[in-house]
């Protein structure tokens, strides 16, 4: 109850504070989102065209105090000094405070809310949404690490009109870049979130000089991907090499690539793939026969090299729960790990 009355004592003065605003601007834009991917567009979008308000969710409580805790939109809003808005459900209970700010445009980024028919009729031009895909693409809420995943060589960013279906809107602009070959979930999701940035000041600017061109989706063309979630994470070692590092990098950072070792969580940052003959050096042991998933070395010299459907897999990052992040070989130093020993 004391965050909403504290919500709505900000919409209260919500009009002042924008019509204030609005006397150096032409266009007026509203943004919504909640994750840092809509903070740093947000910030971008703001140094060009001044945002009159934020919407985000509301508080939620986290960690073991259930303390409340803002969205990092609402926290890069409140940097940056512009008013923040906030509902449990903006299309049954902002209706008439967005409406009351008239926007000419309204932005969403990773916001999480489905909008109704009602409040995508708002704004003067059009809602536009920042995907982190190539639409048709991957519609969906986890293009990123999906991208990473299947092993794409690029991906982008795309602008369109929000309609009710799941980023199924007509396509304004799209911003393209490659993947790098050992690039993160996490790291693409950084650079992502500043080419929406650019991406977005481009859209607006399309349409604020009229000529915005809105091109309908090739309905062919159309993948989804689903949400992950935190167990979705566990490596498959049956797989290629390949297909093991694309995984790893896509759950990194979050919810992280992990298998068990005697008993515990064993999570993986970064792999690299190996051959029979890569092996061979030293002590050389029988390794074509190891099952998926085994461990073939586990020694200084050769770090922690496991077999996996086309070849072994070394994992150079690892972290075993209770301890911390470290490389394998330093990971070894203290402990032993039997040859033979089955990771799953």
């Amino acid at each position: 109850m004391k965050l909403q009355n504290e919500c709505r004592n900000q919409q209260h003065n919500l009009l002042y504070i924008v019509d204030n605003i609005n006397e150096e601007r032409n266009m007026k834009i509203v943004f919504m989102g909640t994750p840092d991917f809509s903070a740093i567009v947000l910030e971008k979008l703001n140094s060009v065209y001044p945002v009159c308000a934020v919407v985000t969710g509301l508080d939620k409580p986290v960690g073991r105090g259930y303390n409340l805790a803002p969205s990092p939109l609402k926290v890069k809003a409140q940097e940056l000094g512009i008013p923040v808005l906030q509902y449990a459900k903006v299309s049954r209970e902002g209706l008439d405070d967005i409406r009351a700010l008239e926007p000419d445009v309204i932005v969403t980024a990773a916001f999480g809310q489905i909008l109704s028919d009602a409040f995508l009729a708002i704004p003067k031009f059009a809602v536009l949404n920042v995907h982190a895909s190539l639409l048709p693409k991957y519609r969906g809420s986890s293009p990123i690490q999906w991208s990473i995943i299947n092993g794409d060589e690029k991906t982008g960013i795309t602008i369109m009109k929000t309609v009710k279906a799941v980023d199924a809107g007509d396509v304004l602009l799209a911003k393209e870049t490659p993947i790098g070959n050992k690039e993160t979930a996490g790291e693409l999701f950084d650079r992502l979130a500043i080419l929406g940035g650019e991406a977005i000041v481009e859209a607006i600017s399309l349409v604020e000089s009229g000529k915005a061109t809105f091109t309908p989706q090739d309905e062919s063309k159309v993948t989804h991907c689903s949400m992950i979630s935190k167990s979705d994470g566990q490596i498959d070692f049956a797989k290629t090499a390949r297909e093991i590092d694309c995984f790893v990098r896509g759950m990194t950072p979050w919810p992280s690539a992990y298998t068990h070792l005697c008993g515990k969580t064993l999570k993986v940052f970064d792999v690299e793939g190996l051959t029979l003959q890569d092996l061979s050096m030293g002590d050389k042991i029988c390794t074509e026969n190891a099952k998926f998933g085994e461990v073939v070395f586990a020694d200084k010299n050769h770090g922690l090299i496991v077999k996996v459907a086309d070849g072994f897999i070394r994992l150079h990052a690892i972290q075993l729960e209770g301890s911390k992040r470290m490389d394998d070989t330093q990971f070894l130093l203290g402990r032993k790990i039997e040859i033979g020993t089955i990771l799953a």
